[in-house]
């Protein structure tokens, strides 16, 4: 009777534990990111009225922070889960999947910058001395403009995010160890990213008709493939297959 390779237990452990941290840290990021905008952004912004935005967020600083906190975890959490999507996809296509870590790091460092402008929004709200001699309303569009900047810097990292999901779906559907739904889904994500993206730059008005609905496909996308990484993790007899053929 033929005996198991030492190793082979451990590896398949292994990569269903990889499976499933990548789906736990899509779920962080996934919960931050409905909070911040949802809970956060959306509860204290309001929309081209400086001073009552200004009025919110000193109300509510402690829960300004905390989303602030929350978007520096999400990018801590997301860097880790761009490389498990590395290892998982890998045995698909090397190259490609290379090429979608290049989009997700590009996509990160940009939406770094949209967080830095959170972080920019409570200077000028803050009781520091040298703010006395700026008049109230000048600070309060000052302290808006960083939110403006925050949501054109992000718009922007979704650009580079919908192009990773794209890849990304393409690799899920050729994997044979996900399924060819998810992919086509992420697929469908991706472009709806670019699409909510592009128009709110060359069609503001169009974005405004889109938004949120546009971001439906992607939110239902992405949570599928984080909840299957979470249940299932990886087709171990296809996983094998496709390694065999690498």
């Amino acid at each position: 009777m033929p005996h198991p390779h030492p190793h082979a237990l451990p590896v398949k452990l292994r990569i269903q534990s990889l499976a499933r941290l990548a789906g736990l840290l899509y779920l962080v990021v996934i919960v931050i990111g409905v909070l911040g905008e949802g809970l956060v952004r959306g509860t204290l912004v309001v929309s081209r009225d400086p001073e009552a935005t200004a009025r919110n967020i000193r109300a509510a600083e402690g829960l300004w922070r905390l989303g602030v906190a929350g978007q520096d975890l999400l990018l801590v959490c997301a860097l880790g889960m761009t490389f498990a999507w590395y290892l998982l996809l890998r045995p698909v296509n090397g190259r490609l999947a290379l090429l979608a870590v290049f989009f997700a790091l590009t996509s990160l460092a940009v939406e770094s910058v949209s967080a830095l402008h959170l972080h920019a929004v409570l200077t000028p709200l803050s009781d520091a001395a040298y703010l006395k001699a700026v008049a109230p309303q000048l600070l309060h569009l000052m302290a808006y403009q960083s939110v403006v900047a925050h949501a054109q810097a992000f718009g922007l990292a979704l650009i580079f995010f919908g192009v990773e999901c794209i890849v990304v779906g393409h690799l899920v559907r050729e994997s044979g160890y996900f399924p060819r739904a998810i992919g086509t889904a992420m697929q469908v994500a991706g472009a709806c990213y670019l699409v909510n993206s592009f128009s709110m730059i060359l069609s503001p008005a169009l974005q405004d008709l889109l938004f949120p609905f546009i971001l439906l496909p992607p939110f239902l996308a992405e949570s599928a493939f984080c909840l299957y990484l979470l249940a299932r993790g990886v087709d171990l007899p296809a996983w094998e297959r496709r390694l065999a053929q690498a």
